[in-house]
């Protein structure tokens, strides 16, 4: 039997997928595409998770897509027809967004190493990215003729605003962690050593917390950059309405007034 595309380990509450391809720097292929759906499918299901960490064997987090690969690799003999790039995006790409961005939990990528073109927005749409400190992020598209993708065109100047997030994608130059971290494309850089460490201890706190009210945060936040003010005022009323009826706000006010710990469970 071939090694898995996608190693999955759980520890409590907390499930971590690991790209599985280290040779290829975790690359994305067909293959690697469906069995990442199928295990943040897998986990979106399981109401024994509370978080999920998504990281990348050896050396690298993703270097985005294997251009070797059959979908993508144009065939350059004289004559022949050229690869629709666009049904890549939409029959592999745009599904794998579209479920990180609406998993039922939070979702941490730990970015071991560099992120590169569609690897590098795969980890920004994640909630959260903490990157070890040798890490990068590079918006390769413009070097092989391609603009970003894997939502990178909606991510970034939204993470960094419209100046940054232009230079960063027109020039596709190598972005250090920390860098990345100071202009707030990142939540965290940390040193090597500590990456697993500190992703633990946030996946661990995250799936502690309130995961309606974490994804609701999540949901509430990207609909706002669409709405002025009143209707972002108005959804948020409506958000209040619903979550002030789950067993999670009950548990949470609870606990503030027996000055005890909160045991959220809704999910």
């Amino acid at each position: 039997m071939p090694e898995p595309l996608v190693l999955t380990s759980n520890a409590a509450a907390v499930r971590t997928l690991s790209l599985n391809r280290p040779a290829a720097l975790n690359s994305f292929t067909t293959e690697l595409h469906g069995e990442l759906l199928a295990a943040l499918e897998l986990a979106a299901r399981d109401e024994s998770v509370r978080c999920v960490v998504l990281t990348g064997a050896g050396r690298a987090f993703c270097a985005g897509q294997d251009l070797a690969d059959p979908s993508v690799a144009p065939d350059l003999s004289p004559g022949a027809d050229p690869k629709d790039l666009g049904h890549v995006i939409s029959t592999y790409y745009a599904p794998l967004v579209a479920r990180l961005r609406s998993m039922p939990v939070p979702v941490v990528a730990a970015v071991n190493g560099v992120a590169a073109g569609a690897g590098a927005n795969i980890a920004l749409c994640c909630d959260m990215v903490v990157a070890a400190r040798s890490a990068s992020f590079i918006q390769a598209f413009t070097k092989i003729g391609l603009v970003p993708d894997t939502g990178g065109t909606w991510l970034l100047p939204r993470l960094v605003g419209p100046a940054r997030a232009l230079g960063i994608a027109m020039l596709g130059d190598k972005l250090p962690a920390e860098e990345a971290a100071r202009i707030g494309l990142i939540w965290q850089c940390v040193d090597d050593a500590a990456l697993a460490d500190t992703v633990a201890a946030l996946a661990s706190k995250l799936a502690a917390m309130p995961t309606r009210a974490l994804v609701a945060t999540r949901q509430a936040m990207a609909a706002a950059q669409d709405m002025n003010l009143d209707t972002a005022l108005a959804e948020e009323a409506r958000i209040q309405r619903e979550l002030g009826n789950t067993a999670d706000y009950r548990e949470g006010v609870e606990a503030f007034r027996a000055k005890r710990a909160p045991v959220f469970k809704d999910r």
